[in-house]
């Protein structure tokens, strides 16, 4: 993925469909075993669109929610990370972003979810060539990006003549790029 300048407010649909489409490993930071959680309902909501998700929350490392094992830290996931995808305060996400510049190979996109938002991380992330979105949730991105958001009436602000391909499963959308 190209290196995208951009105004942190507003992002491409092109960014963010190539994000949803080129990630195959996530770790969620913050992730909650507790189903009540946003995070519990992002981390289920990936898993069943295909993706690798690993849930990092030290509280939880050893213990698994929808077969996934939770980890400490992003250095305890066994594999490359494509995606960190933040559950955690704006003051939180320097501290996990150099956690992340201290990975081999270094993550492709840090996302901030709904709400959290650091400009200093950013930069210095995008300064490493990692991509950045900041207060946007990739489970709502995927529904407006996949159609999802139009089966109930939503407005995905998204204009599009291509038809919608089924996940592999052959039970829900999967991103139609």
């Amino acid at each position: 993925m190209t290196k995208h300048r951009f105004d942190h407010n507003r992002y491409s649909p092109s960014y963010i469909r190539g994000i949803l489409r080129d990630a195959k490993t996530i770790a969620i930071v913050g992730a909650s075993a507790n189903d009540v959680r946003p995070s519990f309902f992002v981390l289920k909501y990936l898993i069943e669109k295909g993706y690798e998700v690993y849930p990092i929350n030290p509280s939880m490392a050893g213990k698994s929610a929808l077969g996934r094992e939770f980890y400490a830290s992003l250095a305890d996931v066994p594999v490359a990370i494509d995606m960190v995808d933040v559950f955690r305060g704006g003051d939180a996400v320097q501290g996990i972003v150099d956690e992340a510049l201290q990975l081999s190979p270094l993550p492709k996109v840090i996302w901030m979810q709904l709400g959290v938002r650091n400009d200093e991380a950013a930069q210095k992330a995008e300064a490493k060539g990692i991509n950045v979105v900041m207060n946007r949730c990739p489970k709502m991105e995927y529904g407006k990006h996949s159609g999802e958001w139009q089966w109930i009436g939503g407005n995905t602000g998204l204009i599009s003549s291509k038809k919608q391909k089924l996940h592999s499963s052959g039970r829900v959308q999967s991103l139609g790029i």
